[in-house]
């Protein structure tokens, strides 16, 4: 399984593709959680979030006409438009690519907890690292609790976890999840003759990565050593980690 974060910039696209629409497993809470989040003046959300007026109002207008109905189309995986995403390009895969993708990744959310990417999905910003009461809990890690990675757990198996996400989302599930079966990526720079990760680089890396893995149906561990994109070139696998050099 792959796993990936959400990306705060959205896009209101249609795409062609034969992936069926779903339904996320965890719509009650997204619901609630939406819910909570519509009581919120504009004004409150921009301090919440640390976002502009303009991104506060559009949030504000994305709660106050959140679907509950479970008819939506819009799949999640072509709503997000960070540069993981632009770079795993799912749109571009083959229909037995975006299959592999479908069955094989995994979005984690603040507000919906997990997504297939096939999921509909209302569009939002709730980043998981957010500090608030929500529901009675103190921030989204309480409220989600082992759920998100019980879920994962339940699909996962004895498979391998390929971990992609950022160090805020993978955190919601870290604790709740089997360590010797999670394999870990990191991608530095050579800048100045010293190793750095530099943050869009390495988000880059990580969407070419995702696609790698699922355009060679990844399942074990050697063949990613040959991965190659962006200039990037295996260097070491330590503590389950894989590292890997741009020069």
């Amino acid at each position: 399984m792959i796993l990936i974060s959400p990306a705060k910039r959205l896009i209101d696209r249609e795409n062609i593709s034969n992936l069926k629409v779903s339904q996320p497993i965890f719509q009650s809470e997204a619901n609630k959680l939406a819910k909570q989040m519509a009581k919120l003046s504009s004004k409150e959300l921009q301090s919440l979030m640390g976002v502009s007026e303009d991104i506060a109002k559009l949030n504000q207008h994305r709660y106050n006409n959140w679907n509950n109905t479970n008819n939506l189309e819009n799949r999640a995986i072509f709503q997000f438009e960070g540069d993981v995403y632009k770079n795993l390009d799912a749109s571009s895969l083959s229909s037995e690519e975006q299959d592999y993708l479908n069955k094989n990744l995994r979005i984690l959310s603040g507000i919906y907890g997990v997504l297939k990417p096939s999921d509909a999905m209302n569009p939002y910003r709730l980043e998981m690292g957010t500090k608030h009461d929500f529901l009675g809990n103190k921030d989204l890690y309480e409220f989600w609790g082992s759920k998100i990675a019980d879920a994962i757990n339940k699909e996962l198996g004895d498979n391998y976890l390929f971990n992609l996400a950022s160090e805020e989302y993978y955190a919601a599930v870290k604790k709740h999840l089997s360590s010797n079966r999670v394999i870990d990526f990191k991608f530095a720079s050579l800048k100045d003759d010293k190793l750095r990760v530099i943050g869009v680089i390495a988000k880059r890396a990580r969407g070419e990565m995702a696609r790698f893995l699922v355009k060679n149906k990844v399942s074990s561990l050697d063949p990613i050593k040959k991965f190659s994109a962006l200039g990037f070139s295996f260097q070491e696998f330590k503590d389950n980690e894989f590292i890997f050099v741009q020069k």
